[in-house]
């Protein structure tokens, strides 16, 4: 898979999680996504400028997709293990601001983490993989 189309992916699953929290369908009468876990708008802010951060990396070019899979790739990998062991994030600063989730069920924090460690995942794999393929 080129970087381009790997980077233009995760722009879309980043769109796609900055708007979940506003349709009705995937919030529970707890104000949970999907059941799990609460968005804010300053979770969102920061999906859509990742959306936007890798949009721009792909209209810049094939170099500019690489960088930011591997950037985005391994920051957003290493705060879901981050949230599968601490129920918190650092990356929305959560982790900083609240400490360590002590009452949240490890299930739940790991259920919580599968995003951030499968886009991560893909954009560290779609990075290194598209920079060796020269």
């Amino acid at each position: 898979m080129s970087p381009r189309l790997a980077a233009s992916l995760l722009a879309a699953a980043l769109l796609f999680a900055a708007i979940t929290n506003y349709v009705p369908a995937f919030v529970d009468a707890e104000g949970r996504v999907f059941g799990l876990f609460r968005l804010d708008i300053y979770k969102d802010a920061l999906h859509l400028a990742s959306a936007l951060w890798a949009l721009a990396a792909v209209a810049m070019g094939r170099a500019a997709s690489i960088s930011f899979l591997k950037v985005f790739g391994t920051l957003y990998f290493v705060d879901g293990v981050c949230g599968v062991l601490t129920g918190a994030s650092f990356l929305d600063l959560s982790l900083f601001i609240h400490g360590i989730a002590r009452d949240m069920p490890w299930m739940i924090s790991f259920l919580s983490s599968i995003p951030h460690l499968a886009l991560g995942g893909f954009g560290i794999a779609a990075g290194w993989l598209g920079a060796r393929r020269g």
